[in-house]
C-alpha cells in the first residue's frame, strides 16, 4: 500500500473545502483516475471545475445563467486553466454565489 504524494494530500484537502463551500463533485467515468467535475449553482451563477489530469487538462470557470441571449464569451465571468492545484486554489477565492 502506497502514500499519497503532499500534492495529492494537498488537492484531497482543496476538494473537501470546496465540498463544504457548495459543490457537488462527480465522476465522470467508471475508475478513481476518471475525470473529476464539480458544480455550485446560485443566483445567476453556475461554477464549473473540471479535474482532467493532475498536471494539466483542468479548468474551472463561472458563467452567467441569464435568460437573455448573449454570446457564450460573454457569459464567462471567471475562467482559469492549468494543474489541480491552481484550478483548485484559484477557485477557493471566488466568493460563493447567492
Amino acid at each position: 500500500m502506497g502514500t499519497d504524494s503532499p500534492d495529492l494530500v494537498t488537492a484531497k484537502r482543496l476538494l473537501d473545502e470546496l465540498k463544504l463551500r457548495g459543490f457537488d463533485f462527480r465522476r465522470t467515468a467508471p475508475g478513481d483516475d476518471a475525470p473529476l467535475v464539480g458544480n455550485r449553482a446560485g443566483s445567476g451563477w453556475i461554477d464549473v471545475i473540471h479535474i482532467g489530469g493532475f498536471s494539466h487538462g483542468c479548468f474551472a470557470r463561472r458563467q452567467r445563467t441569464s435568460p437573455l441571449i448573449i454570446p457564450d464569451s460573454e457569459r464567462v465571468e471567471r475562467q482559469v486553466d492549468g494543474s489541480a492545484l491552481r484550478v483548485l486554489n484559484e477557485v477557493l477565492s471566488w466568493e460563493p454565489t447567492q
